[in-house]
């Protein structure tokens, strides 16, 4: 009687402590960027077509233009997962150069020549002293059956 009175105990302590955390935990610590607001869009990609050829292998990437700030780049991380970021560059305003460019498993933006990671998104050669630095913005991406589908 004693053992089950013991581990009831420490389960109710153990659920106080996550629902502690839960609650603890906000949105506010994240920060948005402030030089891209948010976008509401939602985009089928039908991975059967020849313009996706390129997202049927691990590491291959496409850019789609028309949507986004400066286009969504739609990255093959590992032949199964499938990644969508921003196209624009996320450390200035959007502008004449700060489309980012596919350039292997990096985006390029050729304002700065800042590369970003397409698996991380991370800045990989911040400027020197460089104190804000962003991301790159993350779209959903998610496989059902043949069909990816992006969405923010």
């Amino acid at each position: 009687m004693q053992k089950n009175l013991s581990i009831g105990f420490k389960k109710k302590c153990l659920y106080g402590v996550m629902l502690f955390i839960l609650i603890g935990c906000s949105n506010d610590a994240l920060e948005r960027n402030p030089f891209l607001p948010a976008m509401r869009f939602s985009i089928p990609i039908n991975l059967s077509l020849p313009q996706y050829d390129n997202l049927r292998f691990a590491g291959g990437a496409i850019l789609l233009p028309n949507y986004g700030h400066k286009g969504i780049i739609v990255f093959n991380l590992n032949g199964d997962s499938y990644l969508a970021w921003e196209a624009s560059c996320p450390n200035h305003l959007p502008s004449d150069c700060s489309q980012t460019q596919i350039t292997g498993v990096l985006a390029q933006c050729s304002c700065e020549d800042y590369q970003y990671s397409l698996a991380t998104g991370q800045l990989l050669n911040p400027a020197e002293g460089q104190t804000e630095i962003y991301s790159m913005v993350m779209y959903q991406a998610i496989l059902r059956g043949n069909t990816l589908e992006l969405s923010n």
